[in-house]
């Protein structure tokens, strides 16, 4: 594991928690399952290359699905 791999998890992590504020205060339904998956997806993956490229669509995701 190197530092840039920690790095993402942190960014990723961070930018899922406000997501996830960012969705409950708004009752808004895609920003908070988006913010949780930001926040949980880490767990489960152990390369920086997939980490980025999937917290990179799911960073996307809520700017262009509107609910």
């Amino acid at each position: 594991m190197d530092v840039t791999y920690w790095f993402f998890i942190l960014f990723f992590s961070a930018t899922g928690m406000a997501f996830f504020v960012y969705g409950k205060k708004q009752a808004a339904f895609v920003p908070l399952l988006i913010g949780l998956a930001l926040m949980i997806y880490p767990y489960f993956v152990s390369s920086t290359l997939p980490l980025v490229g999937i917290g990179s669509v799911l960073v996307a995701i809520p700017f262009f699905v509107k609910f």
